[in-house]
C-alpha cells in the first residue's frame, strides 16, 4: 500500500488501527492481569491447593502460551488473513475466563490457567504481523513501541482493578467471582472492539505446508534465531528478581512496588526506545538491550542498597520495552513475506528455551543467586558477540 493511503488519517503520526489494536491489548492485559495478579492467592489460599500444584500448571502456562505461535502464524499467512485468527485468539482467552465464573475446582482453575494461554498464543504471530503491515518503516518501531505502552498500562491497571475490588469487598469467594465477572467483561469489550479494526491481509501461500514455510523463510531471519536463541537461555522468571529484592530488605509490600515500578519503566520507555529504532536503526537498539540486560545482571551481584535496586528495576523495564516491541519489529523488518510465520516461530523458539532457562536458573539460584545473575551476564554477552558478528545491513534492517 503507498505510504500517503497508509498514513491516511493519522494520529500522532502513527495510523489510527495501530491506537486500535493497543486499545485492544489495553483491555486483554487489563483483564488478564487483574486475574493473574490474585490466581496464585485464590488457587492456594482459597481453594487449598498445593504450591507444587501451583508451580506446575505456571510451567504449563508459560510453554502454553507460545505453543501455537508458529502454527498460528503460519495459518495466517497461508491464508493472508490477520484478523480472523486474531479474533479467535482473543474471543477464546474471553470464554476461557468465563469459565472462572462457574468454576468450583482446582482441576477446573489449573485447566484454565493453561487453557487461557493458547488463546494467547494463536493471536500473537497474527495480531504482530497485521500490526507491522499497518506501519510505515519509518515509524514502525514507535508504532510497536505505543502498542507494547498501550498492553503494558493494562498490565498496571489491571492489578489496580483487582487491589480496589478485594478492598472494598474483603477476600472472599463472591469478591473474587465478581471480580472475575468484571474481568470477562472487559475481556469480552476488547473483542468487540477488534470486530471494527479493518483487516490488512498479506499475500497468500496457499500452497505451502508448515516446513515449506521455514525453508522460505528470509535467510537473515533465520540467522537472527541463532543469537535469540542464545539469549533466551539467559532469561529467568521475573520471580527472581523480586526475591532479590527481598533478600536484600524488601518488604513484601515494597515488592509489589517494584513490581509497579517495573511496569512503569516498560510503559514510560516503550514510545521513545520505539523512536529511537526508527532514528539510529532496531539492530543496534537491540544490542542496546543486550547490554542492558547485562547490566542488570551484574547490578543483581553487585547491589546491596535500595536505591540500587530501585535503578536496576527501572533498568529491566527499559530492557524490557526493547524486548518485547523492537524484536518484533526487526523481525518484521527482516522478513517481508511471511512476518506472521516469522513471529511466531521466533516466539515459539524462544519460549522453548525459556523452559530449560528457567530450570537452570533454579538450580543455579539453589547454589548462589550471584551464580544464576553470573550465568545470564555471561550467556546474553555471547549473544551480543554472536549478534554482532552477523551482517543484518539490508535495506529493510535500516528501519528508515
Amino acid at each position: 500500500m503507498p505510504p500517503d493511503q497508509n498514513n491516511q488519517g493519522s494520529r500522532l503520526g502513527i495510523h489510527p488501527d495501530i491506537w486500535k489494536l493497543g486499545a485492544v491489548s489495553f483491555l486483554t492485559d487489563v483483564s488478564s492481569e487483574a486475574i493473574f495478579s490474585v490466581f496464585s492467592v485464590f488457587f492456594t489460599v482459597i481453594l487449598g491447593a498445593s504450591t507444587a500444584l501451583l508451580g506446575m500448571v505456571e510451567g504449563f502456562a508459560d510453554f502454553s502460551s507460545s505453543s501455537l505461535d508458529y502454527i498460528s502464524g503460519w495459518l495466517s499467512d497461508r491464508s493472508g488473513k490477520r484478523k480472523p485468527f486474531a479474533l479467535i485468539g482473543y474471543g477464546f482467552s474471553a470464554l476461557a475466563k468465563a469459565s472462572l465464573v462457574i468454576a468450583q475446582s482446582i482441576a477446573a482453575l489449573a485447566s484454565f490457567r493453561i487453557v487461557e494461554r493458547l488463546g494467547k498464543s494463536f493471536r500473537g504471530s497474527p495480531r504482530d504481523a497485521w500490526l507491522g503491515a499497518v506501519a510505515e518503516k519509518s515509524v514502525r518501531g514507535y508504532s510497536f513501541g505505543v502498542h507494547n505502552a498501550l498492553d503494558k498500562a493494562g498490565a498496571v491497571a489491571g492489578p489496580l482493578l483487582a487491589y480496589a475490588t478485594l478492598a472494598w469487598l474483603g477476600q472472599t469467594m463472591h469478591a473474587f467471582r465478581i471480580l472475575f465477572l468484571g474481568a470477562v467483561i472487559v475481556a469480552l469489550a476488547a473483542v468487540i472492539v477488534l470486530t471494527f479494526v479493518k483487516d490488512r491481509p498479506g499475500r497468500k501461500h496457499e500452497r505451502e505446508n508448515i516446513f515449506m514455510a521455514w525453508q522460505k523463510l528470509d535467510p537473515q531471519f533465520k540467522r537472527y534465531l541463532i543469537p535469540a536463541g542464545i539469549f533466551s537461555l539467559a532469561y529467568f522468571s521475573f520471580g527472581f528478581l523480586l526475591l532479590r529484592a527481598y533478600a536484600l530488605g524488601f518488604s513484601i509490600e515494597d515488592v509489589v512496588l517494584l513490581y509497579a515500578l517495573f511496569n512503569a519503566a516498560f510503559v514510560a520507555a516503550s514510545i521513545p526506545v520505539g523512536k529511537l529504532g526508527d532514528r539510529i536503526g532496531r539492530k543496534y537498539v537491540i544490542m542496546l538491550g543486550y547490554a542492558a540486560y547485562i547490566a542488570m545482571s551484574l547490578g543483581f551481584i553487585f547491589a546491596t542498597q535500595k536505591w540500587e535496586v530501585v535503578a536496576l528495576f527501572l533498568l529491566f523495564g527499559i530492557f524490557y520495552s526493547i524486548d518485547e516491541a523492537q524484536n518484533k519489529a526487526f523481525i518484521t523488518d527482516l522478513e517481508q513475506e511471511r512476518r506472521a510465520s516469522a513471529i511466531g516461530l521466533y516466539n515459539f523458539a524462544t519460549g522453548l528455551v525459556y523452559l530449560p532457562a528457567s530450570v537452570i536458573a533454579g538450580l543455579l539460584w539453589a547454589f548462589h543467586p550471584t551464580y544464576a545473575f553470573g550465568f545470564a551476564a555471561a550467556v546474553t554477552f555471547l549473544a551480543l558477540v554472536i549478534f554482532v558478528s552477523l551482517r543484518f545491513d539490508t535495506a529493510e534492517t535500516r528501519g528508515r
